[in-house]
């Protein structure tokens, strides 16, 4: 029945003239009538293909997309994905976020942050079966959770007996189907050209989510591998990975109505949430969570001085809390403003009635229906603790200790029983993430932090508190924050987990030395295990109560879509999707209308000298004396800086090529306008719209900015 259900789903997209969707490469081939008739100029076939022009192409970054653009590993992608491997390089010496980097050779390129990766898709094959062998009805929610588990660590086991992948195992339709996705993880990954900041991050948070843009958000990693052509950490013997396809860069471009599709890594969406979901995550999660965004962003800002080493350390983290905070704001002011919740409880009651008005549906999809509703009232009881526990991780050094002392407890176990992230194949990212603790801390800005966090843990309600942290900084139901204060100095001060040294070694020490330790971090976090034990031992049987329930409940969901002729398509989940349609502006409101490009003189009319509208002053003297090169677009008399196209995207689209009806990359998504933020739940074919950085742009910055000769000779660009 399940394949029947996606089988069917797939015979009728092909019908829709709705260009909303992030799909599967798989499905490609069903819509070729579409992408004909958009324009697509080479075979829909290939886009199926992971091994072939332009699938291969294109790579993730582990949060970002990415693309080869030359035969020698060289990778394009956006200035902020690349944003942690720049900060990590910065000193207040040497600030590259300021200055930018460019390596004239190979020699002088720099190893990016600790952990980065580039990860090319080889397979995506169907596992369904295999992930769901042993589940019964009759199973606690534990039990199935832990079959699915240990079936997925058995298939990734397998995939990566190799040493040279990364595989996973990747839910789609909620858990209707599981995917093994098998992926080249390349580790020498060094960082090769970024333009200043004032040019890559032009606008800064004030512009993020907005239009008119005009942000030049690209930059440039080289992937390496050994002599062999295998992956292997860094070395300086290792040697540029060969990329069997590339892409070309398009010096032309494109114009207004040009197809464009974007082939890339989205993150995530919930198109198919329910009602209480919904209502939950806008009136609740997202303004809770933004408020605590917004409070750390102010702690570490009181606690730096701009420009020091503390601020630089912080910078990504800035970055990242500052972008989702406006996110998170924008997505509640979209709500408010739209029909998506009214729209949303049509929906369910159109499907309740489908369904029983039917007495086989009935039986089929009623249960689910009221179980899963069931379930996400529970789950939605302990939503307080979740939020605060989520956020306790920006103080670093308690965390590290948790994670560390996690790592002996499991340690002890079989490495097929132990908790992801544990396990034998991910100990080399454990220990580079312990290593670049270094470029990304500082003790007044952590204690700060901690302080903040236990002040919002002790407004808890009492049932969702824990024993143990009460009793280690004296918590009780008067908060004292004096005395708390002075716990956390003493803890910190007696602690040596901020010394590098010292925190790798615990990577080798056994639980019994963690027990025995004086380290007042380690002591909690072995004091507050068993509780956090107790903990992730409840969400588990929850969490397996959603994997018999969601999927059933999806059934429904494709089967209701299929008898109206709608798209069906699984939500984003970090996999390789394609999306069409074409550049074109919008008209977000009445009375407003948003062209399809921007151009280099809406800088001159932006620039203010100051952060960040502060573009370098050679970059304005160029754009006076009009010196635009092979670059300009002619129906615009300028060069085009950013551009509009109606692709259906969401965070981990980032990076994502845009391409042209060639499959020639004509920019690189890296966000939306603000009606777009809600598309992550809701799509509005005729608002929402992705902003991408026009190849061209890229092309006269490395050009007439920073003399990326080099760089430009490597590539291939197409007139």
């Amino acid at each position: 029945m399940r394949k029947l259900l996606l089988t069917l789903s797939l015979l009728c997209i092909s019908s829709s003239l709705a260009d909303e969707g992030m799909w599967q490469p798989h499905q490609l081939p069903a819509l070729n009538e579409r992408l004909m008739e958009l324009g697509l100029q080479i075979d829909p076939e290939n886009l199926s293909s992971l091994d072939k022009f332009p699938m291969s192409a294109v790579v993730s970054l582990g949060g970002c997309s990415a693309s080869f653009v030359s035969p020698n590993g060289l990778v394009v992608t956006n200035h902020h994905c690349v944003y942690g491997s720049i900060q990590y390089n910065s000193s207040p010496d040497n600030n590259l976020l300021v200055d930018g980097f460019l390596a004239h050779n190979m020699e002088e390129e720099i190893r990016a942050a600790p952990g980065s990766r580039v990860y090319v898709t080889e397979e995506v094959t169907d596992v369904t079966d295999k992930t769901k062998a042993g589940i019964s009805d009759d199973m606690s929610g534990f039990d199935r959770y832990q079959t699915i588990e240990n079936n997925r660590k058995a298939i990734i086991a397998d995939c990566e007996s190799s040493g040279m992948h990364r595989c996973g195992v990747s839910s789609f339709h909620q858990g209707l189907e599981y995917f093994l996705i098998k992926r080249l993880e390349i580790r020498d990954v060094r960082l090769v050209y970024v333009p200043a900041t004032s040019i890559g991050k032009y606008g800064g948070d004030i512009d993020n989510w907005q239009w008119p843009r005009h942000t030049g958000d690209f930059g440039f990693y080289r992937a390496y591998v050994d002599r062999n052509g295998m992956p292997a950490d860094y070395s300086e013997d290792n040697v540029p990975y060969q990329s069997n396809n590339f892409l070309e860069v398009s010096r032309a471009g494109i114009e207004n109505g040009d197809f464009v599709m974007g082939v890339g890594y989205p993150g995530s969406t919930n198109r198919y949430r329910t009602v209480a979901e919904i209502e939950n995550q806008f009136t609740w999660f997202y303004p809770n969570a933004r408020q605590m965004r917004e409070d750390i962003v102010s702690i570490i800002e009181e606690n730096t001085a701009p420009g020091s080493q503390a601020r630089l350390a912080y910078e990504n983290t800035v970055a990242s809390l500052n972008n989702y905070a406006k996110n998170y704001q924008s997505m509640v002011e979209s709500y408010d403003r739209s029909d998506f919740i009214d729209r949303s409880r049509q929906f369910e009651s159109d499907l309740s009635d489908w369904i029983n008005s039917n007495d086989d549906r009935s039986n089929r999809y009623s249960r689910s229906v009221l179980q899963l509703n069931a379930l996400i009232e529970e789950n939605q009881h302990s939503k307080e603790r979740s939020l605060v526990n989520s956020y306790m991780s920006y103080a670093t050094l308690p965390t590290t200790a948790q994670r560390l002392y996690r790592l002996a407890i499991e340690r002890q176990k079989p490495d097929a029983e132990r908790e992801p992230g544990y396990q034998e194949r991910d100990l080399r990212r454990f220990s580079q993430s312990m290593q670049s603790i270094s470029r990304r801390y500082d003790e007044t800005v952590d204690k700060a932090i901690l302080s903040y966090m236990l002040r919002q843990y002790a407004n808890l309600p009492e049932q969702q508190r824990s024993q143990s942290l009460d009793s280690f900084y004296q918590i009780s139901n008067t908060f004292d924050q004096g005395r708390v204060n002075q716990i956390i100095e003493e803890n910190y001060s007696q602690s040596s987990l901020a010394d590098e040294a010292s925190r790798m070694a615990w990577i080798e020490r056994s639980a019994e030395e963690f027990e025995a330790s004086d380290d007042p971090f380690i002591q909690y976090a072995v004091a507050s295990h068993n509780e956090r034990m107790t903990l992730e031992q409840a969400g588990k049987e929850q969490s397996g109560l959603f994997q018999h329930w969601r999927p059933q409940y999806m059934e429904a969901v494709i089967a209701y879509n299929r008898s109206l002729g709608q798209p069906i398509y699984a939500d984003a989940n970090s996999s390789l999707r394609v999306t069409f349609g074409r550049v074109q502006g919008n008209e977000p409101k009445d009375g407003l209308v948003n062209l399809p490009f921007t151009t280099l003189e809406g800088i001159l009319g932006k620039d203010t000298g100051l952060d960040p509208f502060n573009a370098p002053q050679k970059q304005l003297d160029l754009i006076r004396s009009r010196e635009y090169g092979a670059y300009e677009l002619s129906s615009l008399g300028s060069v085009p800086v950013n551009f509009l196209a109606d692709l259906d995207i969401t965070g981990g689209n980032s990076g994502t090529a845009a391409m042209n009806s060639k499959a020639q990359l004509v920019g690189l998504l890296f966000d939306g306008v603000y009606e777009s933020i809600i598309g992550d739940w809701d799509f509005d074919q005729a608002k929402n719209r992705a902003i991408a950085v026009d190849s061209r742009y890229m092309l006269w910055v490395m050009e007439y900015m920073d003399h990326a000769t080099n760089l430009l000779e490597e590539m291939i660009i197409v007139d």
